[in-house]
């Protein structure tokens, strides 16, 4: 059991270190295409003498924003907090419908499965 645990949190850290990685290579590309289009943005508002050219960077840097934050700021550990704080004081929010699946709810299903089987 104690290694299955381990197998498990090793899987976790694996995952969220790729997710990690993820954001943090998209938000390269993120960045080139939001300093190219705020300079464009930026160019067309002046040259056309029309701000509605340039309303376009708004929603971009709050994109940007949230990229940056999740790959090199502290998104991650506000969101642990987060979570944290809804296990120890919201717990009720993560009750399943229905209550928990026990052994009896199981065969139940696996019951009524294999009749629905047989008699076809």
């Amino acid at each position: 059991l104690e290694r299955q645990l381990l197998i498990q949190n090793e899987m976790r850290q694996r995952q969220t270190a790729m997710q990690i990685a993820w954001t943090r290579e998209f938000l390269k590309y993120l960045g080139a295409f939001y300093g190219v289009a705020a300079v464009c943005l930026t160019t067309g508002a002046i040259k056309k003498k029309n701000p509605a050219f340039f309303l376009p960077v708004v929603p971009l840097s709050f994109v940007l924003a949230y990229q940056y934050d999740m790959g090199y700021g502290t998104l991650l550990q506000r969101m642990k907090g987060e979570a944290e704080n809804i296990l120890d004081t919201q717990s009720t929010l993560l009750e399943l419908p229905k209550g928990s699946l026990t052994y009896e709810d199981l065969e139940k299903i696996r019951r009524s499965q294999s009749k629905f089987f047989i008699e076809k």
